[in-house]
């Protein structure tokens, strides 16, 4: 059995305040995808893993969003999107 990866309970309320409930890495990065065009995800090698307490690490144009597991990349950076968009608010 595969354990599901959730993100943060926090990540979880701000995202549902734009109406995205979805806490698994494929459904977070399929909405990330419908935001964005290009973003890159990067999974880190075990020492710097450890030097920047993080284990992926995703691009999206100038930002780079830290995070434990590639879900809770996807809905950081989600979340950094949806905040910076005027049409959405």
């Amino acid at each position: 059995m595969v354990k599901l990866k959730m993100i943060p309970d926090e990540l979880h309320k701000e995202l549902a305040k734009y109406n995205i409930t979805a806490r698994g890495e494929v459904a977070l990065r399929e909405a990330l995808e419908t935001h964005v065009d290009t973003y890159t995800l990067i999974k880190l090698a075990p020492w710097p893993a450890r030097r920047w307490k993080c284990r992926y690490r995703l691009l999206l144009g100038e930002k780079m969003h830290d995070a434990q597991s590639a879900a809770e990349a996807y809905a950081m950076a989600l979340l950094a999107t949806l905040e910076n968009s005027p049409e959405i608010r």
